[in-house]
């Protein structure tokens, strides 16, 4: 009979448990509320994946550099693989929000760059312009992107980058 009484105290006790870890949890499930943004700020993401140009141009070999190569080996053309770097430039009403240089990753450096960039920036309108360059071989932005905005409190603008359409805000 004693170990009858035992048990039950252990489930009331054990239920008692449960009943605080629960609150705690929902406590601080609910309670602490956490802002990101002031009433007057917004967020700008800039993110997308690019390869740059090669570096150099394909070349085309000759007949003599063609037979000194093995015949599993010859093709008409010798392609470098290694690409240039990517030059980024955002502003927001001619202040700078990134200007970075990115090196392709990767052994021979043929690889594409990842670009992300999140701040947060003022609600209202804004003259917002982004610029690349990802070509060594020539001079100056390859794409240009020039836009007013008017973004809304709390709103997140997304830059992307569409290689067939340029600079997309979404």
């Amino acid at each position: 009979m004693f170990g009858h009484q035992n048990k039950a105290l252990r489930y009331l006790l054990q239920a008692f448990n449960y009943t605080v870890f629960m609150a705690l949890i929902w406590y601080f499930a609910t309670s602490p509320s956490i802002r990101i943004l002031e009433e007057d700020e917004a967020m700008i993401t800039i993110a997308f994946a690019h390869a740059g140009e090669s570096r150099e141009p394909c070349r085309r070999l000759s007949q003599e550099e063609l037979a000194e190569l093995p015949p599993n080996m010859r093709k008409p053309e010798d392609c470098p693989r290694e690409r240039s770097p990517v030059v980024i430039q955002a502003l927001l009403n001619g202040n700078t929000l990134i200007n970075e240089t990115l090196q392709p990753p990767g052994l021979f450096k043929d690889g594409g760059v990842n670009v992300y960039f999140s701040g947060k920036i003022p609600a209202g309108s804004h003259h917002f312009e982004i610029r690349m360059d990802d070509s060594v071989r020539k001079e100056g932005f390859d794409y240009t992107f020039e836009q007013d905005i008017n973004i809304k409190p709390a709103q997140i603008l997304l830059v992307n980058f569409d290689s067939n359409k340029g600079f997309v805000i979404q």
